[in-house]
């Protein structure tokens, strides 16, 4: 899972010219006995498609076509292409999300260095990722979707066992989930006769910062492009198609939000002109809810529909707010409320809850002073990511946090890491999901909750700097 494609290509990739027949191109595939084939440019350097027996079959031989037919006529354009450095674990995800067999691995200058397939990434086939992607696509009805659903969450568990990190985990847990929600709006979006409007389904929180654990709700809304006169009617027509969604995510284990933060509440399903005036009346008069809401919205990014939607908004968002002194600091402050719980003379303390006595909540004190921080530096710097490991390296250099950057990621992973275990323990579903007895970890785990909580604290310090606090 963490080898890089680069040590995966076996052999110099095998080339044929844009100006070469399909009988030239099969002779080649036959002679080197190798299933597909990349078509490049005059000096095979700079591939400009990929040719596969797959293609042979549907593109040639079954509509009748001559051997002699140009290549450029029948291979496959617009290849996906990606770096010697990239993990077989992301090229699993890329596969698994656009559904393709092979990947073309190019270097810096966009040369071809070889070619990597679904076959050589056995490591992870095991795993399932490929078995669970394709069971979503091909998924017709909510049973099917139910069924991978619970596939995901058995598939985490087992990588969570094997001892995958964190930080790939949440990833892998938001990809499969974006998959499986993608798939519901698909089935959904052809039960309704929508507007003709361009319109986009946003993730919001957890999701949107692709930072799922095991136990998560549903966040998230819709942006969509008309008049002010006319937000009104394309609401009400929306609306119906949204909650169906939010109600088939919740059949498939997404509880709905409590707070109501979904597509199908008329308050999240907004033009984009709307959704610009609502953060920006949140920022101009920052009051408590207004802090809250920011701390959910300002992680959106684009799930389905029109994405240039949402990155309009966010372009926007990030033009406003880098600006908005008075909004940033009184986010700080919200911010420094959910101080590390690390104690003078023990090494924790604790929120005397009643229902978990003696316990820590790992998501209020533990990964939240890490992504509230994150997200403010996001927004002070005009770092247009959204995951909090992003958008910290993305600040690094404005906030001179330099090498401890790294010390605080691992840190923020190690909490999500410790979340993760729990979650996976729990038999009662959410209750304490987020809360673990310190008392109960091994000494070393124990260790590193404090030292991670050093780093939260590090990060708070800063704020606390930069806005005087």
């Amino acid at each position: 899972m963490y080898s890089p494609l680069g040590s995966l290509i076996r052999r110099k990739p095998e080339t044929v010219p844009l100006d070469a027949t399909v009988r030239q191109a099969i002779r080649v595939m036959d002679e080197k006995r190798i299933g597909s084939i990349i078509v490049a440019d005059g000096e095979g350097r700079l591939p400009l498609g990929i040719f596969t027996l797959r293609d042979l079959l549907h593109r040639v031989a079954l509509p009748g076509c001559t051997l002699d037919l140009p290549i450029a006529n029948v291979m496959t354009a617009g290849v996906i292409t990606v770096k010697p450095q990239t993990t077989a674990y992301q090229a699993a995800l890329i596969m698994g999300r656009r559904g393709l067999r092979h990947l073309l691995v190019v270097d810096e200058a966009g040369s071809l260095l070889g070619i990597v397939s679904q076959n050589d990434l056995f490591a992870l086939q095991r795993t399932g990722v490929n078995d669970v992607t394709g069971n979503i696509r091909e998924a017709r009805d909510l049973a099917a979707l139910q069924s991978c659903s619970r596939d995901i969450r058995s598939m985490a568990d087992a990588m969570l066992r094997q001892g995958v990190a964190a930080d790939q985990l949440t990833h892998l847990i938001s990809t499969l989930n974006d998959l499986l929600t993608l798939r519901i709006i698909e089935l959904t979006h052809d039960e309704f006769d929508l507007p003709q409007v361009r319109w986009c389904w946003i993730a919001l929180g957890s999701e949107g910062r692709y930072e799922q654990t095991l136990s998560t709700d549903q966040d998230n809304g819709i942006i969509f492009d008309v008049d002010g006169k006319e937000a009104g009617r394309i609401r009400e027509a929306l609306l119906p198609f949204a909650g169906a969604v939010n109600n088939k995510l919740d059949a498939c284990g997404f509880p709905l939000c409590k707070g109501g933060i979904m597509a199908g509440n008329p308050e999240w399903c907004l033009s984009l002109e709307e959704w610009r005036a609502r953060f920006a009346k949140w920022i101009q008069m920052p009051e408590p809810k207004a802090l809250l809401n920011a701390s959910i919205f300002f992680d959106f990014r684009p799930l389905y529909g029109d994405e240039e939607l949402s990155h309009e908004l966010r372009e926007w968002l990030l033009g406003m707010s880098g600006k908005a002194t008075l909004f940033l600091r009184l986010m700080s402050e919200n911010a420094l409320q959910c101080a590390p719980p690390l104690g003078m003379i023990r090494d924790f303390v604790y929120d005397n809850s009643k229902d978990f006595p003696h316990t820590i909540d790992l998501k209020m004190y533990g990964s939240r002073p890490f992504v509230d921080a994150a997200r403010i530096f996001a927004l002070t710097n005009n770092v247009a990511m959204t995951g909090t490991a992003q958008r910290l390296r993305g600040a690094a250099e404005a906030t001179n946090l330099g090498a401890d950057i790294e010390a605080m990621i691992d840190g923020f992973y190690f909490i999500q890491l410790l979340r993760l275990r729990h979650q996976q323990e729990l038999s009662n579903g959410n209750a304490g999901a987020n809360r673990i007895d310190p008392d109960k970890l091994n000494e070393l785990d124990r260790h590193i909750l404090k030292e991670a909580f050093k780093q939260a604290r590090k990060l708070q310090d800063k704020l606390r700097l930069d806005y005087r606090l």
